[in-house]
């Protein structure tokens, strides 16, 4: 997007937004002005969030492709984000061509542009969905008819749970989802972790994301995160650093609990 004058109906192409933010750092064009003014914002107290972003992708590559491999067909990707390389269909589908991917999101140029790309993959659909709302999101005729929920099914949580400021209502958003899983599902999530980053940075980030929709962003602790995989079975290598969990190549590096990174973590329904 290169003038605001392309915003689509009902976008308000001054107010940055999340998903646009995320994908000006992977390189991608369909973002504003304000994406791009709140991101290089975002940099000066966060210099590598450009490599988090791409760790996040290059995590999804990992999991979907071993959960795959698991022979799981079913992944529901929620708060999805613009389509970039090696989306999860794509990723599955590799794997196995019979995989179905429902995206979920309810960004309007996400759902424009998601639908666009995937109108003739009968395997692939994009749904307007609340992560708020689970429940209902999980129980829309969009979704359940393409995903069984009586089979195992691959929910995908990407950098997207720290957007839910209460931590009560994460937690409870965890629970709904993992009461609709049936055993041998896994719940794949990455969420910003703060480590020791002063409370001066903290709040200058906070500050940029609370001028965004949706607007804020909670880091939360590797107990807090924990917590949403009670009575699941956690996946070695457990909770850490996105880039840390099995990388393509042999990392030697100590994972360092004190820096600021995204988290990720694979559970399965027991």
């Amino acid at each position: 997007m290169t003038s605001e004058e392309q915003a689509p109906a009902g976008i308000d192409p001054s107010v940055p937004s999340v998903a646009r933010i995320y994908d000006y750092w992977l390189g991608g064009k369909d973002n504003f002005a304000s994406d791009r003014a709140a991101a290089d914002k975002l940099l000066q107290y966060v210099p590598d969030a450009r490599e988090m972003c791409r760790e996040n992708r290059a995590f999804l590559t990992r999991t979907v492709s071993l959960i795959a491999g698991e022979g799981v067909d079913q992944f529901v990707d929620i708060g999805s984000g613009l389509p970039t390389q090696d989306n999860t269909h794509q990723v599955a589908q590799r794997v196995n061509p019979e995989a179905r991917v429902v995206y979920v999101d309810n960004d309007p140029i996400v759902l424009v542009h998601g639908r666009a790309l995937l109108e003739e993959n009968t395997h692939t659909r994009v749904v307007n969905g609340d992560l708020r709302k689970p429940a209902a999101l999980l129980a829309d005729p969009e979704v359940t008819e393409l995903v069984d929920f009586s089979r195992p099914v691959a929910v995908l949580l990407l950098s997207i749970l720290h957007f839910v400021h209460d931590d009560d209502e994460a937690t409870a958003i965890m629970a709904e989802i993992r009461s609709k899983l049936a055993p041998g599902s896994y719940v794949v999530m990455t969420h910003g972790f703060p480590g020791e980053m002063s409370d001066e940075k903290l709040e200058s980030v906070r500050e940029v994301y609370a001028k965004t929709a949706p607007g804020g962003v909670t880091g939360r602790t590797r107990a807090q995160i924990a917590s949403y995989f009670e009575g699941m079975d956690v996946i070695e290598p457990g909770i850490v650093p996105s880039e840390a969990w099995r990388p393509d190549v042999p990392w030697d590096v100590p994972v360092d609990f004190a820096k600021h990174s995204v988290l990720g973590v694979v559970a399965r329904v027991r």
